[in-house]
């Protein structure tokens, strides 16, 4: 059985959303399909386990408010679903 898609809004900083472009430009792809396979890629390889999914995102700058304003977002029905994009 499929499991639900659900949509999620990821917002780059400026250095990111560069540094993504210049990629998906030398793959001759789309930003957008390139950002999903990294995060799948990034998804595939990451541990479940709770305590080491804390500790991960605690180490990134920022995660706490940058999931909250995702959050708000969605709530505020500003999402895009990836397949959308």
């Amino acid at each position: 059985m499929a499991r639900p898609t659900h949509p999620l809004n990821i917002t780059l900083d400026a250095e990111n959303a560069s540094r993504l472009a210049r990629l998906a430009e030398r793959m001759r792809v789309q930003d957008e399909t390139l950002a999903r396979w990294l995060l799948s890629e990034a998804l595939e390889e990451a541990d479940p386990e709770a305590r080491d999914v804390t500790t991960l995102l605690d180490g990134i700058p920022g995660a706490y408010q940058r999931a909250r304003l995702g959050l708000d977002h969605g709530i505020a029905g500003e999402a895009v679903g990836l397949e959308e994009l």
